[in-house]
């Protein structure tokens, strides 16, 4: 297998990403890819042998536009949690961008559970990864304390310092044992509780949680209950050894949730409606808790916005719907909600759903594209990546139909629709993700690559319109 390496012409992120961090914001410089059309793209085996359609997307398809629309869901609006307040600026943001390029577009709501999150804040905390955190349900909930942190290490009675009261405990999580450290801490008048994870083997790193505490489920404990994320523990005791750390802590519980799926379908074949074929290109646009999702999946939902901009005008009779799901993180529900409202005659018109998950991760060891199928065999959007690739000269980089559920193209195979889901990995195994998933280092600076988008844009645009076919 081909792997990357600082020499090489690979997808090496070490040519992709120039970053400047410090306390300040970082200061970000992605450049932009700079091959021409018919040029040799980084890693792959030769020059391409593009299609007259290909040409028209490949011409066109910018992973600088696309850049613009991810700072304003992973920056500007941040976290986009299922049902909450931020997952629906980011609907209205998409819907706003596919309405301004001619599309009509529906929000498609459901109901999704509760949600509780929580948010550190001080003037030393550093910028350069998110601070929102998972806030207990059985603790304090909608309420704000400040209070000078302390580390009271396993939490036992004999850890904590006689002027406790008043602090901020830092305590190392122990699912068994975390009842008894949350009586230990209000015992000494602690102000909150903050869990700190296990760290994980890397390249895995713990992401934040909702601490649960059973016993209390009815009785919620009279301060916030915090868990944080692998490198938010990291940050925190760094800073902590560095002398006095304030904090507040702040909680918020979301209830009575509504989220949205955001659909759009191109509507010039209006004499066609029910009847031609339709050609999906899909990603979820929501974020687990404590991630600003630039990867995950800012990236895949940036792709079908850049790809709606190319392909809104493009000569084919088919229809192209884009469709951009909330509540995955929840497990798949905005678009099994989709596939079960959606009538059997509908079903059967759709050829192909490209689903896009963390598609431009500048992670160096992740320079396998993953095709990967719910049932593990090859159906119409498989075939045409994979022809797409070829055309590319990207074939050798491309992985072979590989099962793996776990993202929204497994709600479509389920019901027998052709559907897979495409992004960069690890190239043993889709088991290897990049350090930064699901944890606060999901950022532009820290796991963005525009060359790696490029390719994707490149890849699923020429793989989509060969799909639906020029008139």
């Amino acid at each position: 297998m081909e792997t990357s390496t600082p020499s090489d012409s690979s997808l090496s992120r070490r040519r992709m990403l120039t970053v400047a961090l410090g306390g300040a914001a970082a200061a970000v410089v992605l450049p932009a890819p700079a091959w021409a059309v018919d040029d040799k793209r980084p890693g792959a085996v030769g020059k391409p042998a593009l299609t007259t359609t290909d040409r028209m997307v490949a011409n066109r398809v910018s992973a600088e536009r696309a850049l613009a629309h991810l700072k304003v869901l992973s920056e500007d609006i941040g976290p986009r949690i299922g049902g909450t307040a931020s997952e629906r600026a980011a609907a209205h943001y998409i819907a706003r961008e596919l309405e301004k390029l001619g599309y009509d577009v529906e929000l498609q709501p459901f109901a999704v559970a509760d949600k509780f999150t929580g948010q550190l804040a001080s003037p030393g905390l550093p910028s350069d990864i998110c601070w929102q955190v998972g806030a207990s349900a059985h603790a304090a909930l909608d309420t704000t304390v400040t209070g000078d942190v302390i580390d009271v290490g396993a939490g036992a009675d004999a850890d904590y310092p006689a002027d406790a009261a008043g602090k901020i405990v830092l305590i190392d999580y122990v699912a068994g044992r975390r009842e008894q450290h949350v009586a230990t801490a209000i015992a000494h008048g602690a102000a909150a509780v903050i869990f700190l994870p296990v760290d994980r083997e890397e390249p895995r790193r713990a992401p934040t949680f909702n601490p649960t505490l059973p016993g209390s489920a009815a009785n919620p404990v009279a301060i916030p209950v915090l868990g944080v994320a692998q490198a938010q523990k990291q940050r925190l005791r760094a800073l902590l050894a560095a002398g006095r750390l304030t904090l507040t802590v702040s909680t918020e519980a979301h209830r009575n949730l509504t989220s949205y799926n955001v659909i759009a379908e191109t509507s010039k074949n209006k004499k066609l409606a029910g009847k031609n074929p339709v050609v999906m290109v899909t990603a979820h646009y929501d974020t687990v808790i404590g991630a600003q999702g630039a990867n995950d999946d800012g990236s895949g939902t940036v792709l079908c916005l850049e790809l709606a901009r190319v392909l809104r005008e493009v000569p084919t009779d088919a229809t192209f719907r884009f469709a951009l799901w909330g509540s995955e993180e929840q497990g798949l529900i905005g678009s099994r909600y989709y596939v079960r409202n959606l009538p059997q005659a509908e079903r059967d018109r759709i050829v192909a759903v490209y689903q896009n998950d963390m598609i431009a991760t500048s992670w160096d060891p992740a320079t396998r594209y993953w095709l990967l199928s719910f049932d593990g065999a090859s159906n119409a959007a498989t075939d045409g990546v994979t022809e797409a690739a070829r055309r590319l000269g990207y074939e050798p980089r491309i992985s072979p139909v590989t099962q793996r559920g776990s993202s929204d193209h497994q709600s479509f195979q389920e019901v027998g629709i052709a559907s897979a889901n495409f992004s960069w990995r690890g190239e043993e195994s889709p088991a290897i993700l990049e350090p930064p998933y699901h944890t606060p280092e999901d950022t532009i600076a820290k796991n963005i690559s525009l060359e790696r988008l490029q390719v994707s844009l490149e890849m699923i645009g020429c793989a989509a319109y060969a799909t639906a076919g020029k008139r």
